[in-house]
């Protein structure tokens, strides 16, 4: 790409989701409850009860009481989850002083999550959604098919003609859109500074204004401002909505849409990891494009037919520098057709 095609750049954010699955109170109680038997079996604690069966049978009741709306049923399940949560965890807290020091260390994490869990109620701040992930939050798009989704939030910035990513970068704590701009812009200024290039436009939507004192001198377009843009302005904004399909893409096609990585260094690498697949296949297809119009179709045979021969000699060096000591069957594999 033209250094001068990387000073407008699209930004807009999206959800990386977590390998979670979905966080009500009931499942996460009875994940709680199986975790903290479990851990206490492995270490050797002895449990007068770990309450398994009936915590399987309040799962499967809880399911079928939310899925028949019957609140009162339902809350009368969880209730008693929640208390059987309880009597295990004090249980353990009683018998692990008995343990070294350091088992008791790796325990404490786990008993205060789940003691966590138990405590929270439907309209606290500050929930914990999942148990392995402590990180993960819920963020609510105001979507009527998916209105809530659980993860972190992700800044991608675009290259406002070519498409190309220049930018992507997990922002843990659900900030507001406005407020991830001048990190983003930030950001891509780093990765573009080999280049000699910064953004100096940002075209965004409605969820970035009054933001334009923090990302000086940095010029910002969005809807909001249309009447105030010039012929040459109001073009750019026309394609601000490209960004959407490279989301997708990135999401779908890449793997952004669930991180299996953890904690919040995970998030941030798998962002950083799926942009740049992104990318390499946005590589590809313009060198493809490229090669046709040039008349080079055949080139990736030539390329193939060159890596073929250059394995066959390193194959052929290879069975040189072992020469009669080599095992008699790798032989027929290590000469040169």
């Amino acid at each position: 790409a033209k250094p001068v095609e990387l000073e407008r750049v699209t930004v807009d954010t999206t959800v990386q989701e977590k390998a979670i699955a979905h966080p009500t109170d009931s499942r996460l109680l009875e994940v709680a409850r199986a975790k903290i038997a479990r851990l206490a079996k492995r270490v050797g604690l002895k449990l007068k009860m770990t309450h398994e069966r009936e915590g399987q049978s309040l799962r499967r009741r809880a399911g079928g009481y939310a899925h028949a709306k019957q609140f009162k049923r339902l809350r009368q399940v969880v209730r008693r989850q929640r208390t059987i949560l309880g009597v295990l965890l004090r249980e353990v807290q009683r018998k692990m002083t008995t343990l070294a020091q350091s088992v008791q260390d790796q325990l404490k994490p786990w008993l205060d999550r789940a003691e966590r869990i138990r405590s929270q109620r439907p309209h606290d701040k500050n929930k914990l959604y999942a148990l392995h992930a402590p990180e993960v939050e819920c963020i609510s798009k105001g979507k009527a098919r998916k209105p809530y989704e659980f993860g972190v939030k992700v800044s991608l910035a675009v290259a406002h003609k070519s498409g190309l990513i220049v930018g992507a970068r997990s922002f843990p704590g659900n900030p507001f859109d406005g407020h991830t701009l001048s990190a983003q812009l930030e950001q891509t200024s780093t990765l573009l500074q080999d280049l000699g290039v910064k953004p100096k436009v940002a075209v965004v939507d409605l969820g970035y204004r009054g933001v334009d004192a923090d990302i000086a001198p940095v010029e910002l377009i969005h809807r909001g401002k249309y009447k105030s843009l010039n012929a040459l302005q109001r073009r750019w904004l026309k394609r601000r909505q490209a960004i959407e399909p490279t989301i997708g893409h990135t999401k779908h096609d890449h793997r952004m849409d669930k991180c299996w990585l953890k904690g919040s260094e995970g998030d941030a690498l798998h962002a950083v990891l799926c942009a740049a697949g992104f990318n390499i296949r946005w590589l590809l297809r313009a060198l493809r494009r490229q090669l046709q119009a040039g008349g080079l179709n055949n080139l990736y045979f030539a390329v193939i037919a060159v890596w073929a021969a250059w394995l066959a000699t390193a194959m052929a060096g290879l069975s040189g520098l072992m020469g009669a000591n080599a095992d008699p069957s790798r032989q027929p594999l290590l000469r040169p057709s």
